[in-house]
């Protein structure tokens, strides 16, 4: 709640001068009760016994003390081992739930207007999206909405492998079987199995190498038959990737792509820039640059390739490419990259060489969105049932068809329309949630049984709170007007606490956005169902007596439109009915 952080803090100021604690800013100690019973501001003492030689304790009450006047009608202030304990009164939490009987975003200010480039998904022309690409495209796409949410002009790029020199092989492959009378569609049907066999023939064919060989020049020169064919290959796996996106419900189109090709004419701009900034040197016949202070093993200082000693340009000089298009061409100002863990080096070079070159500056942010591993049960990397990568396609039926039976088990008289809608929005769900809730840059464990479950931290038990909801709303026999209330009496406890949960809400979409981490969002709404559930076990909301029923239907209402919102914000569906 950090509309209770200012006056605290303001209040705060004046005692700490009283204390002689001039030098501290008020803001850096003020923060959010980890133990939610003693309050929900907590401000900790310990580390200024030393400068005032007094216990923890002692300046903790006398803060307490002096502190509380400032906050009067608003909050009420205690200490406890150190800490002084600010606590939102009735009335306060009151006000502000009737902000949010009208507010169209539940308190979520669109206050950021920064133009943001977001690069996310990535997968390479003629092969399989497989479970490695879940993560980029699921954390990416709820930035892209959360970064709306808050005001920011979202450019979506999805900057997908479609150049260099595999392609030979894979035009030369698709020749080969499009002249035996295999149609392009057919012979790419499993973009696994198509990238393999041209691999194998590749490694164990001596002229198909060499006619493979010959074709990467021929496309890097625009011979035309040979772009017809390269672009069959775009088309035709393009048309793969858009049906797991369709499936996943992310906001990717093919509008959305930008392949290496589109920056492969800037690439020769790069080494320009780069030589008139006398920033290139030469390493064993390679144009390279030392962007800072990172050394190899040898404790040397480690150069970022920008042109090989053949010729070839390295992944670099693409990246420094497609910063020079997105700062220059889009007009970007801030540089979202949501790449694995593994890269991390790779970035932070890249970065560093763009702002020594001039190719960003002062006005630009570049962040790079690191993220770990999918696991299977055992710990190690998930895999097929085969012991193969496991495909996402793949992975989204089964996550469907696991949702299916148990809704079927729970609903034994529903409709096959109304089941297929129910298995895809929890399905589909419960695998975006469970890849989002914890914090991106670890690993995590893929566990079926766990992830569908109705109970606990999933995507189900959202869906089944914002559904119970929904229920009650619609069997409002009074029909209850949607505004109207002037205050609330919260005079239950776990009115209170759904109270709480409620106004937390805004505060973690601004966290996620500033961290760029979605987990904040998932928990925020974790404890609002888990408040709600209370709540709904506690107090009966559609009862008789109009003050309670109208108030207990508006919380039931503000809860169950920001779970619907905070759900948008991670690309998961918020079924009325479940």
């Amino acid at each position: 709640m950090r509309e209770l952080f200012d006056p605290v803090a303001k209040g705060l100021a004046g005692v700490l001068i009283d204390l002689g604690l001039d030098d501290v800013e008020p803001k850096s100690i003020v923060g959010g009760a980890t133990d939610r019973s003693h309050g929900d501001i907590a401000i900790p003492f310990h580390k200024f016994a030393g400068v005032l030689r007094r216990p923890p304790a002692e300046i903790a009450e006398e803060v307490a003390g002096k502190l509380s006047p400032y906050l009067d009608k608003i909050a009420y202030v205690s200490s406890k081992s150190g800490f002084v304990n600010v606590t939102a009164t009735p009335k306060w939490l009151s006000s502000r739930l009737v902000e949010f009987c009208d507010h169209p975003s539940f308190g979520v200010k669109a206050d950021s207007l920064r133009k943001v480039v977001v690069d996310y998904s990535s997968p390479n022309i003629a092969k399989e999206m497989h479970v490695g690409h879940l993560r980029s495209t699921v954390i990416g796409d709820s930035l892209v909405r959360i970064l709306e949410a808050k005001g920011n002009k979202v450019i979506r790029e999805n900057h997908i492998g479609d150049w260099g020199t595999p392609f030979g092989m894979l035009i030369e492959r698709l020749e080969d079987l499009d002249s035996s009378g295999i149609d392009p569609d057919e012979a790419m049907s499993d973009l696994g199995q198509f990238y393999r066999d041209a691999r194998a023939q590749f490694d164990g064919d001596e002229n198909f190498r060499a006619r493979a060989r010959a074709r990467v020049v021929s496309l890097q020169t625009g011979d035309e038959p040979t772009l017809r064919r390269w672009g069959q290959l775009v088309d035709i796996s393009m048309s793969h990737f858009q049906e797991v996106y369709v499936l996943l419900n992310v906001l990717l189109t093919e509008d959305d792509v930008m392949g290496e090709s589109k920056y492969d004419h800037l690439l020769p701009d790069v080494v320009e820039r780069l030589q008139k900034k006398g920033l290139l040197e030469s390493n064993d016949g390679a144009s390279v640059i030392y962007p800072g202070d990172w050394l190899n093993r040898d404790g040397d200082p480690l150069p970022l390739i920008i042109k090989k000693r053949d010729g070839g340009y390295n992944y670099a000089t693409s990246d420094l490419a497609c910063i020079i298009d997105r700062v220059e061409r889009l007009q970007a100002e801030d540089l979202v990259y949501v790449v694995g863990a593994e890269q991390k080096q790779h970035f932070e070079m890249v970065f560093a060489s763009a702002r020594k070159s001039g190719l960003i500056d002062s006005r630009h942010t570049t962040s790079h969105v690191p993220f770990g591993l999918v696991l299977g049960p055992g710990g190690g990397k998930l895999k097929s049932r085969s012991g193969g990568v496991v495909k996402l396609l793949d992975l989204l039926n089964e996550a469907i068809d696991r949702a299916s039976a148990s809704v079927k088990d729970r609903n034994p008289d529903i409709t096959q329309e109304e089941l297929g809608r129910l298995s895809r929005s929890i399905g589909i769900g419960a695998v975006k949630y469970s890849d989002l809730k914890s914090d991106r840059t670890k690993d995590y464990v893929f566990d079926w049984e766990k992830m569908l479950s109705f109970e606990g931290e999933t995507g189900p038990y959202l869906q089944y709170a914002h559904a119970r909801i929904s229920s009650i709303l619609r069997n409002d026999k009074f029909q209850q007007s949607k505004s109207g209330l002037t205050s609330f009496s919260l005079a239950h406890e776990s009115e209170m606490r759904l109270a709480r949960e409620i106004l937390k809400y805004p505060e973690s979409v601004d966290q996620a956005a500033e961290d760029l981490a979605p987990h904040r969002i998932c928990k925020q709404l974790h404890r609002l169902s888990q408040a709600f559930a209370a709540f709904y076990e506690n107090c009966p909301v559609l009862v008789e007596d109009d003050n309670t029923r109208n108030e207990r239907l508006a919380l039931c209402r503000i809860a169950g439109g920001i779970l619907n919102h905070g759900l948008n914000l991670l690309g998961i569906d918020a079924p009325d009915r479940m």
